[in-house]
């Protein structure tokens, strides 16, 4: 069965990526995130990665994300932290999987899980500092650490951590941020004065691990940059993109000037040229507002996408480069060739990188390759 498009994911990157972000956590351990599917990248793969070069937690979304990875017989610690106070959370403290708690309400619920598991609950207690999603407000907050305590006195429960996420920290002289920080450590002293001492106190983001020490404490999660992505703009750090996203050429047309290309038409061409179909569209990932702005790298030239994206395909204009079906198409990659990178496709689909690769869809088969394994023909890479 031939493959229309492939994501080629670099297993050797995302090596690289972790050491560097383990080095720059200094005493800090390290949770690499990988909740939805590895950032696109493939879950089960990267936790492996990950582990085996510096990484001591896994971050997932969901419990299934969480059992993904246990049944791909990953034992590393995991945490989870999207659930309704209501789902039935036995098989996390039976595959011990640690649970984010936001609310008291979320406290009883596993307590209830612990009785008929006999499984004590690891929890790791959310303060909403001010991003206003998860975790529990300043006024919620002393409530919800005597709840904690009272439960972790009975057996039922055990505060492994308390945590919190940042709303901004690509500017370390934000205001914002500091104030962040400054309600983190009253939510980290009314636990104290609880009784709650957890084993660990994690904060940081990929932007905040590698440039505000201060917000390492215990751990640190990183996300984006754990696949490459600098996550401060206008400033590297070293990392190596892990994804390759690529497709091949299966029909070319010489068309002269005048000719509609795509629905509407949106673009008339206005000489002659080569037009290259590419089966790739934007039930694939590929943003369809990025038409008539995106490039893909064709032979190592950078040629436009023309045209309205459509679900399955789109079009490139090659001009006279020498193309036939079957040619390799770059849409990103790490940029060492002169290819787009994904930090291209945000900007010109006006998101940002995860946007881009945890869009990547299903039809799109990934390959993972180690860190020598160099792709140069569509044929030959295994």
């Amino acid at each position: 069965m031939s493959t229309l498009a492939r994501a080629l994911i670099d297993l050797g990157a995302i090596a690289h990526n972790t050491t560097l972000l383990a080095r720059a956590a200094g005493s800090a351990g390290l949770m690499a995130v990988v909740k939805a599917n590895g950032f696109g990248h493939g879950a089960p793969q990267v936790a492996r990665t990950a582990v085996a070069n510096g990484a001591a937690w896994l971050g997932v979304t969901s419990l299934r994300e969480a059992l993904e990875l246990r049944e791909a017989g990953i034992t590393a610690p995991i945490l989870m932290w999207l659930y309704t106070p209501l789902d039935d959370l036995d098989a996390a403290l039976l595959n011990d999987v640690d649970v984010s708690v936001n609310s008291a309400e979320a406290l009883e619920s596993l307590a209830a899980a612990a009785e008929r598991t006999s499984r004590v609950a690891a929890v790791h207690l959310k303060a909403d500092t001010g991003l206003s999603r998860a975790g529990a407000t300043a006024a919620e907050w002393p409530h919800l650490v005597t709840v904690a305590a009272k439960l972790q006195t009975a057996g039922l429960i055990r505060v492994r951590g308390v945590w919190s996420h940042l709303a901004h920290a690509e500017d370390p002289g934000d205001p914002g941020l500091h104030r962040q920080l400054d309600v983190f450590a009253t939510a980290r002293a009314q636990a104290a004065e609880a009784g709650i001492e957890p084993a660990l106190i994690h904060l940081a983001n990929s932007a905040a691990l590698l440039q505000i020490p201060q917000t390492h404490f215990d751990l640190v999660r990183p996300g984006v940059a754990l696949y490459g992505v600098e996550p401060v703009p206008g400033r590297s750090f070293g990392l190596r993109p892990a994804m390759t996203l690529e497709a091949r050429v299966i029909l070319t047309k010489r068309v002269g000037p005048g000719t509609g290309v795509s629905y509407g038409p949106d673009h008339i061409v206005d000489r002659e040229t080569t037009l290259a179909l590419v089966p790739i569209g934007f039930a694939d990932g590929v943003p369809r507002r990025v038409s008539g702005q995106a490039r893909v790298s064709v032979h190592g030239t950078r040629c436009p996408i023309v045209g309205r994206v459509a679900m399955d395909q789109m079009v490139v204009d090659v001009g006279n480069l020498p193309v036939s079906a079957g040619d390799r198409v770059v849409l990103f990659g790490s940029g060492q060739d002169g290819e787009p990178t994904v930090a291209d496709w945000a900007q010109w689909a006006g998101t940002n990188a995860h946007e881009i690769l945890t869009g990547i869809g299903t039809r799109v088969e990934r390959v993972h390759v180690g860190e020598d394994v160099r792709i140069t023909s569509w044929r030959t890479a295994t």
